[in-house]
C-alpha cells in the first residue's frame, strides 16, 4: 500500500493561519525558504486527519525536537508555540466530529510529554499507534519504517 504526503497547501495553511492568529505566531514561523514540508505520522492515518496530526506533531517538535514550520526565538516562546499548535490541532480534529480522535491524540500528547519527562523511549511507536487507531488498521510496514525514520531525523541536529 503506497502512502502519500499531505497535501502541500496543509503546509501553507498552517503557516497562513499562524500568520493571521497575531504577530507573535507570525515570527515565530520560518523564512519561507528555510521551511519543510516533511510529513511524518500524517501518511499513516487518513487524509481527513492529516492538517489536525501534522499541527499537533509540529508543536510536538516545538517543544521537543527540530520544528519544520516554526522556530520560537527562546524557550518561552517555544512553550507558548508548541501549545498553541497542540490546541489548533485538537481543534482541527473537532472539528471533525470526531471525539474519539481528539481523546486519542490527546492521549498521544499526554504519553509523549510523560516519556519526556522520564527520558524514556518510545515515543516514536506511540504516535505510530496513534496513527493506527486514526486508520482503524495496521500500516503498511514500509510508511511505518518512513516515518519512524523521518522523526529521528528531527531530534538529531
Amino acid at each position: 500500500m503506497a502512502t502519500s504526503s499531505p497535501p502541500a497547501d496543509l503546509w501553507a495553511q498552517l503557516a497562513q493561519e499562524a500568520e493571521r492568529e497575531s504577530p507573535f505566531w507570525r515570527h515565530a514561523l520560518r523564512p519561507h525558504d528555510e521551511r519543510e514540508h516533511e510529513a511524518v505520522f500524517s501518511p499513516l492515518a487518513p487524509p481527513r486527519f492529516a492538517l489536525g496530526l501534522e499541527t499537533i506533531y509540529e508543536g510536538y517538535l516545538v517543544h521537543y525536537g527540530r520544528p519544520r514550520l516554526f522556530a520560537p526565538p527562546d524557550p518561552d516562546a517555544a512553550l507558548l508555540v508548541g501549545d498553541y499548535l497542540y490546541a489548533h490541532g485538537l481543534v482541527r480534529i473537532a472539528e471533525l466530529g470526531d471525539v474519539d480522535a481528539v481523546r486519542q491524540l490527546a492521549e498521544l500528547v499526554s504519553v509523549c510529554a510523560h516519556l519526556r519527562a522520564e527520558g524514556a523511549a518510545g515515543d516514536a511507536e506511540a504516535w505510530v499507534r496513534a496513527a493506527a487507531r486514526l486508520a482503524g488498521r495496521e500500516p503498511d510496514p514500509e510508511a511505518v519504517e518512513r516515518a519512524l525514520a523521518a522523526h529521528a531525523a528531527r531530534f538529531t541536529r
